[in-house]
């Protein structure tokens, strides 16, 4: 299989993938340059995936690089974390954290409930990547990534900051506090519950230098309002 390396430079972070006769899949629009006997094609996704990528920011289209030699992806203010995946384990990424994975990892569409997506602010549909099989793949984080273990628990996170959980782990939004008078004076309207068995990647703390690269950008955004 092939070997993922985050590297970091000037404050930038990036994959680093060396193939020797192996194959990766990425997200659409992510390499940076490449050496070797590599090809690249882009394997059509079933009509599912093809109308989600019209539908939603989540792309299906996946391009894939075969080969021998060294792939080096965009680099970005944020970071990366590398997933070993095993067999039968299945993964839900959340929306634009694919970044790239072994071509054994199968990826496929993800719905969540509409009431959910609802409540996410994400409409009635609310779609995302499913990750499953046995090998790597490398998920895209604001910041450094905690593993968190869940044993028949509930896990209560103040925003979007889980970046995938195992299957098992069922989802919800809801208001933190079940009493009206500490849903207007707590200052939390609404959670991420995860509750059950299984494993969350949460990324609760941004590195510095993406912090501000959003900031600015929700300022310019309120400028243009």
């Amino acid at each position: 299989m092939a070997k993922f390396r985050i590297e970091q430079s000037e404050g930038m972070r990036w994959v680093h993938v060396t193939l020797d006769h192996d194959a990766v899949r990425t997200r659409r629009g992510a390499l940076s340059y490449m050496q070797g006997a590599i090809t690249l094609d882009v394997p059509l996704p079933s009509l599912r995936g093809v109308w989600v990528s019209l539908l939603s920011n989540e792309s299906f289209f996946r391009p894939r690089f075969r080969g021998t030699g060294q792939l080096n992806l965009e680099s970005s203010l944020g970071g990366y974390h590398v997933l070993k995946l095993k067999s039968g384990e299945d993964w839900i990424l959340d929306q634009n954290a694919f970044w790239c994975a072994d071509d054994s990892i199968s990826l496929s569409v993800y719905r969540e409930w509409m009431i959910t997506a609802f409540w996410a602010g994400e409409g009635l549909i609310w779609y995302k990547t499913r990750a499953s099989g046995e090998g790597t793949a490398v998920i895209a984080a604001p910041g450094p990534v905690e593993e968190v273990t869940l044993k028949d628990e509930t896990f209560v996170v103040d925003g979007s900051h889980v970046l995938a959980r195992t299957h098992g782990l069922s989802f919800s939004i809801r208001r933190p506090s079940r009493g009206i008078l500490g849903f207007f004076l707590s200052g939390e309207r609404t959670a991420h519950v995860y509750k059950g068995s299984g494993k969350l990647l949460l990324s609760a703390t941004p590195y510095w230098r993406y912090r501000m690269m959003q900031d600015r950008a929700a300022d310019s955004a309120a400028d243009v309002v």
